[in-house]
């Protein structure tokens, strides 16, 4: 079994949390049971997680050898420049390594986009931006570094598609079943 589920802003990727207050978790979505994350996504960031009940499934969709490029729309402070656009295209120097050259992109700012509760931070006297960046990688808060190494801190972060899998209409906090070839 496949899930896409778009999770939402502030919820943790896991079923259990231990902490105090608790956090919001996937338990409070009606996901089946057996089901777990293929992958992470930041308790900040929101959008496209898959769940499967199939180890080999999520290996193949989490390890980075396969190279499955994951696409996100990032709102960024200040205006990007294209120096700032090339250096995320050639990869960063991170505290923990170089990454690897991601597809960088400005975009206009996604029409079709949910509101996010809370509201982004919006400053009069700093302009932000939207991107849309594409690594095959995934560390720790991998895209947030690498845009403010380039100057461009992130504000908002949602993945949109993981391989061939895409969010499309999904609403925070709904999902829908999947095959393994769909998207």
């Amino acid at each position: 079994m496949l899930l896409a589920l778009n999770k939402p802003f502030r919820v943790l990727c896991q079923f259990t949390d231990r902490g105090t207050p608790p956090r919001r978790t996937l338990a409070e979505f009606g996901l089946p049971a057996g089901v777990y994350p293929a992958g992470r996504l930041d308790h900040d960031s929101e959008g496209l997680l898959l769940l499967t009940d199939d180890g080999a499934l999520a290996h193949r969709i989490t390890d980075p050898r396969h190279k499955l490029r994951k696409t996100y729309l990032v709102q960024v402070e200040g205006t990007p420049t294209e120096a700032q656009l090339q250096a995320l295209r050639d990869g960063v120097e991170l505290n923990d390594g170089r990454t690897r050259p991601a597809h960088a992109r400005r975009i206009d700012p996604p029409a079709a986009l949910w509101p996010r509760d809370p509201p982004v931070r919006s400053r009069k006297t700093v302009p932000d931006a939207w991107l849309e960046l594409g690594i095959a990688e995934g560390r720790n808060r991998q895209l947030r570094r690498m845009t403010a190494a380039v100057g461009l801190p992130t504000l908002r972060l949602v993945r949109v598609a993981i391989g061939a899998w895409q969010l499309r209409d999904l609403h925070p906090g709904e999902w829908r079943r999947l095959q393994d070839s769909d998207s």
